[in-house]
């Protein structure tokens, strides 16, 4: 026999399985965080440049906007800092 506390736990928890797009998103996000500590190690300015515009994708589809403005400024920055070394 279940104890309240086991039900309301149980309550409180659901399975959610992500689908296709959500699994596609969050791996194309671990991708471009894998890339920007690439970029850390290297300060090669293109891997900084697909790796936040692999965030801004994970980060956008979940709708975690501030994160969104948060990644499209250091992806202006790295692509200045691209054209001007140029």
């Amino acid at each position: 026999m279940k104890t309240f506390k086991t039900k309301l736990l149980r309550a409180m928890v659901s399975r959610k399985r992500l689908s296709p797009e959500q699994r596609m998103a969050s791996r194309i996000g671990y991708m471009g965080a894998g890339f920007i500590i690439a970029g850390q190690w290297t300060l090669e300015p293109l891997l900084f440049i697909t790796g936040f515009i692999c965030v801004i994708v994970q980060v956008s589809y979940r709708k975690q906007w501030n994160l969104v403005a948060l990644n499209l400024n250091g992806l202006v920055a790295w692509i200045r800092h691209l054209i001007n070394s140029l």
